[in-house]
């Protein structure tokens, strides 16, 4: 089996790549559900979150409201390590197990484990391959302004809360534009599905 770490940065068509190696046959797992998962209502990092954080971050429900959380954390940087230290190691965990069961399963699998902070989370040293999807700023600003009803403030807010691409770039095995056209990229996610089947960690 192979794990491929799929990053780049905020708006930058991560899951957009992500699709196209699950339509090529990869097994996908998202970090972002992942981190959904862990904070539901009543588990520990929700309890963590409440505690840190107050009720202001609940929805009526007492579920967890991302978009006020985001707003917290993306105006202050320790808080947003806070928030991290909270999910990063939960999260991780469940990668892991996720990834244990899809060995047992399907000893042969490429598994793609997409991950917006995959260096950030210490990630990266558990993949046998890191891929990063780039876009040039302004696309990602245009797509957060249409994605998310961002204004262009917010948007490069949350961009320059994130590692700099340029740095995600020097880390990586292959690099992705996800500005190109949809049939090129398909085109390098086929032929980069057929490399992870032939490679040494994969027979």
């Amino acid at each position: 089996m192979i794990v491929v770490g799929l990053t780049g940065g905020i708006a930058t068509g991560k899951s957009t790549v992500a699709q196209m190696f699950k339509r090529c046959g990869a097994v996908i797992i998202d970090a972002d559900q992942l981190a959904r998962d862990v904070v539901r209502r009543g588990k520990p990092a929700w309890r963590e979150i409440t505690k840190v954080f107050g009720e202001r971050v609940l929805n009526q429900n007492g579920s967890i409201n991302r978009h006020a959380l985001g707003t917290i954390v993306f105006h202050n940087r320790r808080k947003l390590r806070q928030l991290e230290r909270i999910i990063h190691p939960r999260v991780a965990r469940e990668q892991q197990r996720l990834v244990r069961g899809i060995a047992k399963r399907a000893p042969h699998a490429v598994v793609v484990y997409e991950v917006p902070l995959l260096f950030e989370s210490g990630a990266h040293q558990r993949v046998d391959t890191i891929i990063v999807v780039t876009a040039d700023r302004e696309t990602q600003i245009a797509r957060l302004k249409h994605r998310d009803g961002m204004t262009r403030t917010e948007a490069l807010r949350r961009i320059k809360n994130q590692m700099k691409l340029a740095q995600k770039v020097r880390g990586a095995d292959v690099v992705l534009d996800g500005t190109r056209d949809k049939t090129l990229v398909k085109k390098d996610v086929r032929q980069l599905m057929q490399s992870f089947r032939r490679s040494p960690a994969h027979l």
